[in-house]
């Protein structure tokens, strides 16, 4: 008898023969065929795993079980289990047959402390595990700066610079807003509300565009639901200032002359100057009329003044003066004529202001030959109630050049407001006649005192029989104030001054005439 044995090394079908050789007579050389099938053994449960072993916020993981051989016909079912309510799993998951693994899904949720969650799988009575480490969710909104300083601007000269704003938390990060206060700024880019997911950002354009000069201050609120300073501020600040300005013109404030004088000028630029200044060079194509060499606009300035001399002429012509910077030229002209006489008043107008009534006040008036020959002030005649005037005998002939002056005084005696007019009548060419305007108010000199009043002393064994007043000034001795008995405990000082300061002591005397010690002292300040 042989014995045959099959022992699959690999799966699926096989085939075999035995060919026996002997002397029988009848098939002496039977061959016996052999067959058989090769199967994998059922695989047991070998080990679960997870794609990922950590989670910070919600999400879901790849889950994988493995057997240690194919699954028989029918499959292998695998029971699965959560420790934790933050993972969830299928009741189980089913390899196929012939298969060693099958996947399935573990939903992760977001929890609000760090936790550990252990999966289970059990088949056959093997059972493996796998941990996951759950924690807690961040949601951190982070601003690439906390301040935008755009430094000096130029008017009307837009300037932008940039703000990230980025979800670096392990969780969406929602900004709901974004708002803005401060003149000169504007804001761009991200709409709001907006949900960052990790790792994702906003960018925010914040532009200064100043209209008038001068430091400004805005800032930026934002509004979100980050855990950790929700709404942080962002501050803006700028400086508006104007461009360098360039020659606008060239003017005088008189541009006809018939005698010599002085005329007052004045270059302006188109905005105001840069740093150092701007010189402006000054030229006369005459010499009847001088300029300086050049006049500067200060730094941050629009203008700058200067004076022309004017002198007479004897005949008619003109002057043009010229006012040169970074190329750019402006003109002005002044028409001379000559021979003519002129009566300049330093001033047409005199103002005493407030003045104490019966306390005379006095100002002045120079009258100037200002023309190309004399001039002649044949009068001058004065209106106005509580007005004066002395100083000139007329007529007066001045030559040109001499100047002659005009004392005006105010001597109220009535409380109110006063007004007065000087006529002044000449041959100046400029007109037969001119005034001067008066003004002025009479006040009642203000008187002030002092009223003092004291205790008289409670506890004293010796009795009061009247009292002392004493005062000084500043830091000088002190001078009693009574010249008489003081019987009454208080005191009126009537001889105090305005503007001064004054301080009290009082002492008592006895029947004796024995004085106490000073009291504490008492400061008075007279408006």
């Amino acid at each position: 008898m042989l014995q045959v044995t099959f022992d699959p090394t690999t799966a699926g079908a096989a085939t075999g023969s035995i060919a026996i050789t002997s002397n029988a007579g009848t098939n002496p050389n039977p061959t016996v065929t052999l067959s058989g099938t090769g199967t994998a053994a059922a695989g047991t449960l070998n080990s679960l795993t997870c794609a990922t072993a950590s989670y910070s916020a919600a999400g879901t993981d790849a889950c994988t079980v493995t057997l240690t051989a194919a699954a028989p016909a029918g499959g292998t079912v695998v029971t699965l289990s959560s420790s934790s309510s933050s993972v969830t799993l299928p009741a189980s998951v089913t390899v196929a047959a012939g298969s060693t693994t099958a996947g399935f899904n573990a939903a992760v949720a977001a929890v609000t402390s760090n936790t550990t969650a252990t999966l289970t799988a059990s088949a056959g009575g093997s059972t493996k595990v796998f941990t996951l480490q759950l924690n807690a969710q961040t949601i951190i909104l982070s601003l690439s700066t906390n301040s935008l300083a755009f430094g000096n601007v130029t008017l009307n000269t837009p300037t932008s610079q940039s703000v990230t704003l980025t979800s670096s938390g392990t969780s969406p990060l929602t900004i709901s807003a974004a708002t803005l206060t401060g003149t000169g700024f504007t804001m761009t880019g991200a709409t709001f509300p907006v949900t960052l997911n990790p790792g994702q950002s906003a960018v925010l354009q914040v532009t200064f565009d100043p209209t008038t000069a001068g430091a400004a201050t805005g800032s930026i609120a934002i509004t979100s639901n980050a855990g950790t300073n929700p709404n942080p501020t962002i501050t803006l600040s700028g400086t508006g200032g104007a461009a360098a300005g360039t020659l606008n013109s060239l003017t005088c404030a008189t541009a006809s002359y018939s005698a010599a004088g002085t005329d007052a000028c004045t270059v302006t630029l188109t905005a105001a100057a840069g740093t150092g200044g701007l010189a402006v060079t000054l030229a006369s194509n005459n010499a009847a009329v001088t300029v300086p060499a050049s006049v500067t606009v200060a730094a941050g300035s629009t203008s700058a003044a200067f004076t022309a001399t004017v002198a007479a002429v004897t005949s008619t012509q003109t002057v043009t003066l010229t006012a040169t910077a970074s190329g750019l030229a402006k003109t002005f002209n002044i028409q001379l004529s000559g021979g003519s006489p002129g009566l300049t008043l330093s001033s047409t107008t005199v103002a005493f202001g407030n003045v104490n009534l019966n306390t005379p006040a006095t100002q002045t008036v120079t009258l100037t030959s200002s023309g190309g020959g004399p001039v002649t002030v044949s009068a001058a005649t004065l209106t106005g109630t509580g007005f004066t005037m002395s100083g000139i005998n007329f007529p007066v002939t001045l030559n040109p050049g001499q100047t002659a002056v005009l004392s005006l005084q105010f001597d109220p005696t009535t409380a109110g407001a006063a007004t007065g007019l000087v006529t002044i009548t000449s041959n100046a060419a400029s007109g037969a006649t001119q005034t001067i305007t008066l003004t002025g108010t009479g006040v009642a000199p203000t008187s002030y005192e002092v009223q003092l009043s004291w205790t008289a002393p409670a506890s004293s064994t010796d009795p009061v029989v009247s009292y002392n007043v004493y005062r000084s000034t500043g830091t000088g001795s002190y001078q009693k104030l009574n010249t008489a008995v003081n019987t009454p405990t208080t005191y009126t000082d009537t001889t105090v001054q305005s503007g001064s300061t004054y301080n009290y002591q009082v002492t008592s005397v006895d029947a004796s005439g024995v004085e106490s010690a000073p009291s504490n002292v008492y400061t008075a300040a007279i408006p």
